[in-house]
């Protein structure tokens, strides 16, 4: 039988290095992979290349790793809601590539995928087109966009199998599918971890095929990002 598990997360970043280029899921602070990122913070990684949709918080998520100044550059598509983040970026400290969004999920799928490139005509016109390859299709101007390259992808998943097949819990869906397989080595932390055959293989978002690692998380915070309530009478 397969078993991708590994006993903890210390096991599951295994070959971590300094200089690295890291995917990590998540959308906004909605599958946000917790333990591994404390992980990162803990072995106190350098000059990292960090591939998410947003960068967390200045206290969550990959705010905690730019506390530290642990990443060199930062590719995401959203970053308005971290101060630290703005800081470092005019100060210089910090390398910024802001992606359309739907290219930055595409560009993991890509990889997953094993497409070295795509056009789409997302940010034709832009800044986003200076360097790259242009090209006209049935009369509209796209833009060639070359997959991602990564070393590790670290997911959050609601439910997994040893097997390493994963269930995404609604918006954690947006990206940590696409990054699952889109680097050398795919680490996936759960919620809750099954035996196979236990998951309805018809509810399984991701197999096993595109993991490497697996581990039950804990101490989940599941922050809300902006919390806007009625005011009371």
């Amino acid at each position: 039988m397969i078993n991708k598990t590994v006993s903890n997360v210390q096991e599951a970043c295994l070959g971590v290095k300094d200089g690295m280029t890291f995917m990590l899921g998540g959308f906004g602070l909605s599958g946000i992979p917790e333990n591994s990122i404390a992980e990162l913070v803990r072995l106190n990684v350098k000059n990292v290349t960090c591939i998410s949709n947003n960068a967390g918080v200045d206290d969550f998520g990959l705010g905690l790793l730019l506390q530290k100044n642990q990443i060199k550059k930062m590719i995401s598509s959203y970053v308005g809601e971290n101060a630290e983040f703005e800081r470092q970026m005019l100060s210089g400290e910090l390398q910024v590539d802001l992606i359309p969004q739907g290219t930055l999920a595409q560009r993991c799928l890509a990889a997953q995928s094993g497409i070295p490139a795509f056009y789409t005509p997302a940010g034709y016109g832009t800044e986003v087109t200076k360097g790259k390859e242009t090209r006209e299709f049935h009369g509209k101007w796209h833009v060639l966009e070359k997959a991602f390259k990564a070393d590790f992808a670290f997911v959050k998943a609601w439910k997994g199998d040893v097997a390493g097949n994963l269930i995404f819990n609604g918006s954690a869906r947006n990206f940590n599918p696409n990054m699952c397989g889109a680097a050398k080595i795919t680490v996936a932390e759960v919620e809750e971890l099954l035996p196979v055959g236990v998951l309805d293989p018809n509810q399984i978002h991701i197999p096993g095929i595109f993991v490497q690692r697996i581990f039950q998380g804990d101490k989940y915070e599941k922050r809300i990002e902006q919390l806007t309530v009625r005011k009371r009478d």
